[in-house]
């Protein structure tokens, strides 16, 4: 009796640093599912295929809304955009929800030290209370040494005809023949690298927050990551007119892009610099994986690996030239869909490429159970840890994104997306009123690449009825059985 009730105290007392699990969490700008493990065959990313053989690598993972700032606020409080009014990139979360507790900071409350580097919410933006001490952002070149001389001349062209100087963006790409530190990435991996150590020392469990800027533009990498890619397999730009019956709202220009040098400001993108783009963007993600290397190995070589989640997302996917399309901003798969790959300690499936739908406001919740937290209650998503362990487990019915358009011809429009095993599901609602202007609908076993709209089709209305439904049901119908 006096043993079993020494064994119930001591399962109530709280976890030492030695037992809590620590939290690797590492954000990747516009990182699409361009990966080896992924089943992106062009992908040269051995380091994170390397992760990924510990763990999972998520097939159908969907951001919230492809673009920085929202997707990065509503997977960080664990809450749609809907609910932190954060539709852009200036308007930041605790406007609208003040007394939210992040992601980092639920963990700094349970007893970790949290800390936070390089780009991990939106540009310069932070928010203090997520982290135990300041957030970091290393110095390090977005360009090499010749395109920092293209982009000082492009300025100072810019002040000659009073331009908005701010707005010059300098070369698309460019391979210059640097060490990877040179560049901003490779500083923050240094970074990372001595915080890890750091926290190895202190003898805390930690949640470290890594932010890698690439494959965001500029298409700058070192030179050796251009040499690495095949360009003969390197993915071709589809059809350059939008999705046959779509709004001609919902796709968009690019216009992030053309605000590059000698990018043209409306029209196609010319053949050469196209397959340059293509190359320039694979480049960059191979740059980013060697650095994503460069942290994991020194997490092995401190023996810390064995107790540590290890996450890794890119906050959106890309369009690289599909339907004419360059960028994010739109609520089509490539833009929705982007990369997820996680490793916990003890997992019992390993090595799997999970074909389940999960959101990246699934994450808060989902590590918040793989580490023994309490999940607050104001959590919008749901876990996915047991496909970590069982992938053929049942996931949610449906992953739903948004984003939003809007011009003096339609007024402000809300488009909300609806992701199912089968189908996308679009409907363009005027943001006042709540009135449905517009529906898309793409049947992704006879087209995946999205190339038909078939919402207007005969026959197709019971399907119709039945998405409609599913889609007023919202994420809380969707939630997993």
């Amino acid at each position: 009796m006096i043993r079993s009730l020494l064994a119930l105290a001591l399962l109530a007392l709280p976890l030492s640093a030695a037992e809590k699990t620590n939290v690797l969490f590492i954000a990747v700008d516009d990182l699409r599912p361009a990966l080896g493990c992924l089943g992106d065959p062009a992908a040269k990313t051995p380091n994170i295929d390397k992760l990924a053989a510990g763990g999972t690598a998520f097939l159908r993972a969907y951001c919230q809304q492809a673009v920085c700032s929202p997707s990065r606020s509503s997977l960080l409080t664990g809450c749609r955009p809907d609910t932190t009014k954060v539709y852009d990139l200036v308007t930041h979360f605790r406007t609208h929800i003040p007394s939210v507790v992040t992601l980092p900071q639920h963990f700094k409350q349970n007893g970790y030290h949290v800390r936070g580097v390089g780009k991990i919410y939106h540009g310069g933006y932070d928010d203090p209370p997520s982290w135990s001490e300041p957030w970091e952002r290393p110095k390090g070149f977005g360009f090499g040494p010749a395109g920092q001389k293209e982009l000082a001349k492009a300025k100072e062209e810019a002040k000659t005809k009073n331009e908005d100087v701010t707005r010059v963006r300098g070369l698309p790409t460019e391979a210059p023949e640097v060490d990877d530190e040179y560049l901003n990435d490779g500083a923050v991996a240094k970074r990372a690298i001595e915080l890890l150590r750091a926290n190895k020392e202190k003898g805390q469990p930690f949640f470290l927050a890594v932010g890698f800027l690439k494959p965001h533009l500029p298409f700058v990498a070192p030179k050796k990551y251009w040499d690495m890619q095949d360009v003969s397999k390197l993915p071709k730009p589809g059809p350059a007119e939008r999705p046959k019956d779509a709004p001609a709202f919902a796709p968009q220009n690019g216009g992030e892009l053309r605000a590059y040098i000698d990018m043209p400001k409306s029209g196609p993108i010319p053949d050469a610099d196209a397959k340059k783009l293509v190359h320039g963007y694979y480049a960059a993600v191979s740059y980013m994986d060697a650095q994503v290397g460069k942290v994991l190995d020194e997490l092995k070589a401190l023996g810390l690996d064995g107790n540590t989640v290890v996450v890794l997302w890119g906050d959106h996917g890309w369009h690289l030239g599909d339907h004419g399309m360059w960028c994010k901003h739109t609520n089509y798969e490539k833009a929705t869909r982007a990369a997820l790959v996680v490793r916990a300690p003890k997992q019992k499936a390993k090595d799997r490429r999970n074909r389940s739908l999960v959101e990246f406001v699934d994450i808060y919740p989902t590590l918040a159970e793989l580490c023994g937290l309490p999940k607050p209650a104001h959590l919008e998503g749901h876990s996915f840890a047991k496909l970590l362990d069982d992938p053929n487990a049942k996931g949610k019915a449906a992953a739903f994104s948004q984003y939003p358009r809007g011009s003096k011809e339609t007024g402000p429009l809300m488009g909300y997306a609806m992701k199912t095993d089968r189908y996308r599901y679009v409907e363009w609602r005027d943001r006042k009123t709540g009135a449905v202007k517009a529906k898309e609908l793409y049947d992704h076993d006879v087209d995946p690449n999205e190339d038909v709209n078939i919402a207007g089709s005969p026959g197709g209305g019971v399907l119709l009825q039945n998405l409609e439904t599913q889609m007023k049901a919202g994420w809380k119908g969707a939630a997993p059985k």
